[in-house]
């Protein structure tokens, strides 16, 4: 079949063209159809595929996260329960109003016993902190290294929290009189000791 003859196909008389060229034109109305298939439905289900695939990624990565959470599930539980047993007896260690002057006493006997003069001891006012209160205490007290360092340790044995802030050491002689220790020059102790009261049974 040559140019001319092609030239000559009558496209309203399809049926009587020779099967060559209707096996041609068969093949590509195929073809034109295969691409406008794939244009019109399978490029737009390739991209849906395409951001599932990648949703798929996202959900593995999440559900392996929670997977190890609960696989220490647990763990996390015990751990909380270690924390509010820990929680509860630091606050066992606050005095509560009526003990507060207990504690006052037991840190001026523990003073005593260290073997200390005191020249001050006086409690100020509370400082109301969110859930507890501070208690500053200023101490003055004369006696050297060894009995501040048993008065310090002292303090430390005691059952509720004490601390020791501010803490100044000097010779007597520096302010008002030189008295003397045995074995030595008595050192003054100047310090704050600060102890807790806990407010939540006030409803602060």
């Amino acid at each position: 079949m040559n140019l001319d003859e092609l030239n000559e196909l009558d496209f309203s008389n399809v049926g009587i063209w020779p099967w060559p060229v209707k096996i041609v034109l068969i093949l590509l109305v195929c073809t034109l159809l295969s691409v406008g298939f794939y244009y019109f439905n399978t490029q737009d289900q390739l991209l849906q595929l395409e951001r599932a695939e990648k949703e798929e990624i996202t959900l593995k990565k999440n559900f392996e996260a929670q997977q190890a959470k609960a696989a220490n599930l647990d763990k996390y539980k015990q751990q909380l329960e270690e924390m509010k047993q820990s929680f509860g007896a630091m606050l066992r260690q606050l005095p509560n109003k009526t003990e507060v002057a207990e504690l006052l006493v037991d840190v001026s006997q523990t003073g005593l016993a260290a073997g200390l003069e005191f020249e001050l001891f006086k409690p100020t006012g509370e400082v109301p902190k969110e859930f507890y209160a501070e208690l500053p205490i200023k101490l003055k007290v004369h006696g050297g290294f060894h009995e501040f360092g048993e008065f310090i340790s002292g303090l430390a044995a005691l059952p509720r929290i004490v601390t020791i802030h501010d803490v100044r050491i000097y010779p007597a002689g520096k302010q008002g009189g030189s008295r003397k220790r045995p074995g030595g020059t008595k050192l003054i102790l100047e310090a704050t000791a600060k102890t807790y009261r806990y407010l939540e049974e006030e409803g602060e």
